[in-house]
């Protein structure tokens, strides 16, 4: 059973799943801090992002038909922006409208550069596999793979 920290509560963690994959669960006190830190996982896998500046502002929406497909086209959004502009990011002010599906965000970064971020491994895609997304005790788990 999985216990949530109420105090000094991690962001995320790294779980061994496969080689052709990677795994983390990323935590939030609100669904906007879950989705935030899932991002900040998902960047953390690539690169080290405590050397990204917030140098470049995006603002971003997108829309899931639920919290599942919305996690899944967040993350999906932002690797666009690694892939299409060569930008990482290491801030994000998420809001997430559970009403509408939504989430609009916006999120701070720098183009990649070699040295400064000592890039790890290359994310090819969020997955469904397995993600779960989860409220206990008044916390959020996210449980993502990614495909790298």
């Amino acid at each position: 059973m999985i216990r949530f920290v109420c105090v000094d509560m991690k962001k995320f963690e790294f779980l061994d799943f496969a080689t052709a994959d990677v795994c983390f669960r990323a935590y939030g006190e609100t669904q906007d801090e879950l989705f935030a830190n899932a991002a900040l996982a998902m960047f953390e896998v690539m690169l080290e992002t405590k050397n990204v500046a917030p140098k470049v502002t995006k603002e971003i929406e997108v829309k899931g038909e639920d919290l599942k497909s919305l996690m899944f086209d967040w993350l999906n959004e932002l690797l666009f922006y690694v892939d299409s502009e060569g930008l990482a990011f290491s801030k994000f002010d998420v809001k997430v409208d559970e009403k509408q599906m939504k989430l609009h965000a916006k999120i701070f970064g720098e183009p990649i550069d070699a040295e400064k971020h000592k890039p790890k491994i290359d994310v090819k895609a969020c997955t469904y596999h397995n993600m779960e997304i989860k409220k206990r005790d008044g916390k959020w788990m996210a449980q993502v793979i990614l495909d790298v």
